[in-house]
């Protein structure tokens, strides 16, 4: 029952974060995003280890999204095409929020690398592409963008996998056995 709460909650903290970015709210998505994170953060037995992850897949999130936001591929709501260069921090609180499902909904894929890259590479863009659909984010370039993206994925899934694996922030929900 964890699991399909975890995957759930995460979802509605997604479509908070990129509603709000759509609707030029997206201080109050973010809010909710962290306030759902904070949530998952009382619920599991490492804190500390947890908070750690949920740190480290900010910055990677943060870096990545920058990096993307320096090659005009793509823009985020509420930034010009060519406005800041800077990942918007409803998007890091999403990178957050992404993180509270990989010792929980996604612990299964741990120690699977390949069908972690095969997962990142295509579920990845198809995150994007809903929220392109849904206001939150403009493909400049669409080919360029959509194969950034996947290429991406394909290593930040493991990666942040391969993290949650060092920091040991198996974090489980308490009574659950891992």
């Amino acid at each position: 029952m964890n699991l399909i709460l975890n995957f759930g909650v995460f979802h509605i903290g997604w479509l908070a974060c990129v509603i709000g970015a759509a609707s030029n709210m997206s201080l109050l998505g973010s809010s909710i995003a962290i306030l759902l994170i904070a949530l998952h953060l009382y619920r599991v037995t490492d804190f500390r280890a947890e908070l750690y992850l949920v740190l480290a897949a900010a910055a990677i999130g943060f870096s990545w999204e920058t990096l993307l936001l320096s090659q005009h591929w793509l823009a985020y709501a509420g930034t010009s095409a060519l406005g800041s260069s800077l990942a918007p921090y409803w998007l890091v609180v999403m990178w957050a929020l992404f993180a509270t499902t990989i010792n929980v909904s996604m612990a299964w894929m741990k120690g699977r690398w390949l069908l972690a890259v095969v997962m990142g590479a295509v579920f990845g863009p198809m995150a994007f592409i809903a929220g392109e659909k849904l206001g939150a984010v403009e493909f400049i370039d669409n080919q360029r963008a959509l194969i950034a993206l996947s290429l991406g994925w394909a290593i930040l899934m493991p990666l942040i996998l391969w993290v949650a694996e060092r920091i040991n922030g198996y974090g489980q929900i308490e009574g659950e056995a891992q």
